[in-house]
């Protein structure tokens, strides 16, 4: 698997993130606790975003919203874009506008940069437009003073799934801080890449309550078969730079926290056999595919960690959502 390694190493990160003891890395000499951000600043980076990614769905230009995406989501709309691009270089024919309303913003008071905050959103993209309709949660990240707020993570979640977070009196939330987070928390939440991708590839450490992106995709790789063709997996951590985990307490001591991995999947053909080529893999791929085909896909997972001393049966990570796409491909 050593190409593996090879189609890794494009993956670009940005300005470091960090869930140190005050939730992030002081620069510029700022050490006083602060507020990620205002309000109405948290509201002009949703509208911001909003606006940029409809533009870039339109047309299929990932140059449109490159500035306001940043981490996995970065990651997966700028490959998603360029690949439908390469299909319909004229746009997006069905295009329909995204709507992110009802925006509920939970910020962190913290020191230093870079700051973040959680907007909780309805959005138009559910069909019976009711009291059920899932929540889109958008992570959004600011590296300094001068730069602009970019969208690094997404999940969507059902309002009953959405829980109360641990605030101050000014109603300002708390960011997870790693310097003491192994001491109140289940899991580490500064590990939990390291830790899913350990598990995926191994099944241990197991931390996380069984379900359809743990225990049961486990069980579907191991289930994979195709005459003629054999596969290999290989998960590794993305917790550095603009990929690294951000997570807020909430009110009964666990933790909210988002994370990313990446994930390889390698099809190896029997001699007179190819593997399928999609339009989406073909815009993204490198090399030519004879008997071998590797997709890389980037993954965010928003999870719950529970609290230590909530007994041993609350105490296993929830994966809550799970947003995965393809970013590259290799052929050989």
């Amino acid at each position: 698997m050593r190409r593996l390694g090879r189609l890794a190493a494009g993956l670009a990160t940005a300005t470091a993130l960090s869930m140190g003891a005050s939730g992030c890395v002081t620069v510029h000499g700022e050490l006083k606790v602060l507020p990620g951000a205002t309000e109405a600043e948290a509201a002009q980076a949703l509208a911001d975003f909003t606006d940029a990614y409809n533009k870039a769905d339109k047309a299929y230009d990932p140059a449109l919203d490159a500035d306001r995406v940043t981490g996995s989501l970065g990651a997966i709309n700028q490959a998603g874009l360029k690949a439908r691009h390469a299909s319909a270089p004229e746009g997006n024919a069905a295009h329909e506008p995204l709507e992110l309303t009802d925006a509920d913003f939970v910020i962190p008071k913290k020191v230093g940069w870079p700051r973040w905050f959680l907007a909780d959103t309805d959005s138009n993209r559910d069909e019976d437009g009711g009291e059920l309709d899932n929540r889109w949660l958008l992570v959004f990240v600011r590296t300094g003073p001068e730069a602009p707020w970019k969208a690094a993570y997404l999940a969507t979640l059902s309002p009953s799934k959405v829980p109360e977070f641990r605030k101050d009196a000014d109603g300002w939330a708390e960011p997870v801080a790693s310097d003491r987070a192994d001491e109140v928390l289940a899991t580490e939440p500064a590990k939990l890449s390291r830790t899913y991708t350990g598990y995926l590839e191994k099944g241990a450490p197991d931390v996380f309550a069984p379900g359809p992106t743990t225990s049961g995709w486990r069980e579907a790789r191991e289930k994979t078969v195709r005459a003629g063709f054999s596969y290999q997996y290989v998960d590794q951590p993305l917790d550095g730079g603009a990929f690294a985990p951000l997570g807020l307490m909430t009110k009964d001591g666990g933790a909210l926290v988002f994370f990313s991995s990446k994930h390889f999947e390698r099809q190896t053909a029997a001699k007179g056999l190819r593997p399928t080529v999609t339009p989406d893999v073909q815009a993204l791929l490198t090399g030519e595919v004879k008997s071998t085909l590797t997709k890389e896909r980037v993954s965010s997972q928003l999870v719950y960690v529970p609290g230590r001393g909530d007994g041993e049966a609350a105490g296993k990570v929830t994966v809550l959502n799970r947003l995965p796409g393809l970013v590259a491909a290799e052929g050989s």
